[in-house]
């Protein structure tokens, strides 16, 4: 799902957007809107959005000005306007697309394609460079970090920030040193091969954990770990030799 926040000094103009995104189900969830500059320069900070709908004409500060006050983005940018004397070359240029008001809903659905693209190309880029970094440094293996693409963006965690695993379905949920939980769409045994060499555990059919984080091994109802969070994670039975060959393993 694409994060967007609109920015039109016209609130008419603001829910006729919102209202053809969700007339054309496009994937799309709107952060937040602006209808002036500084509103709209913290609404940005705050959100980090993937995609800003950015008038072009508004008072005090016009679009272009608004990009120029911020001190970096990473976001596409769709401008929308009613007024062709800005460039609308140059526009096309710069920008991943331009929208004429009133706002085609063809040329809305063309724009939110586009931009898309551009962000699974952004995705794909930086997992390669994960990727080669990862070949560059096979043998440092603490320094290694797992991409992890979620809805909204892809963080690279470090292995050694990773306290366990759990999966869900098709889906695997990553429990972080932070506090914080990452759903992937991906299954919980590609995992289990990728952090394999950092000393991770299989202990169950929808458990994988990380030997650092365990506190102790339960013996009560066929077996627990105990997680330094104070997690019991279940041992299954046809895994249970395997985690304690790995416990006894432990490096010091």
């Amino acid at each position: 799902m694409i994060s967007a926040v609109i920015i039109d000094d016209e609130k008419n103009n603001i829910d006729n957007i919102v209202g053809l995104l969700q007339k054309l189900e496009l994937v799309i969830t709107i952060v937040g809107t602006a209808t002036n500059a500084e509103d709209a320069i913290q609404l940005i900070v705050t959100t980090k959005p993937d995609l800003l709908f950015l008038d072009i004409q508004m008072p005090n500060k016009n679009g272009f000005e608004l990009l120029k006050a911020l001190p970096h983005y990473q976001f596409e940018v769709v401008f929308v306007t009613a007024f062709d004397q800005y460039g609308i070359q140059a526009v096309k240029f710069s920008a991943i697309d331009y929208l004429l008001k009133p706002v085609n809903p063809e040329e809305l659905v063309a724009a939110v394609r586009k931009v898309e693209i551009k962000l699974s190309r952004k995705k794909e880029n930086l997992q390669l460079e994960n990727l080669m970094e990862l070949i560059r440094d096979k043998d440092a293996k603490k320094e290694h970090k797992l991409a992890l693409a979620s809805t909204k963006e892809i963080r690279f965690v470090n292995t050694s920030d990773i306290i366990r695993c759990e999966s869900s379905n098709a889906y695997t949920e990553f429990f972080l040193v932070d506090g914080k939980n990452i759903m992937v769409s991906r299954p919980i045994f590609e995992y289990e091969e990728l952090l394999a060499d950092y000393d991770f555990i299989r202990c169950h059919q929808s458990h994988l954990v990380n030997k650092k984080f365990i506190k102790s091994l339960l013996k009560e109802d066929g077996g627990y770990l105990l997680i330094e969070d104070n997690v019991r994670i279940p041992i299954s039975r046809n895994k249970k030799e395997n985690v304690l060959n790995a416990l006894n393993n432990i490096k010091k």
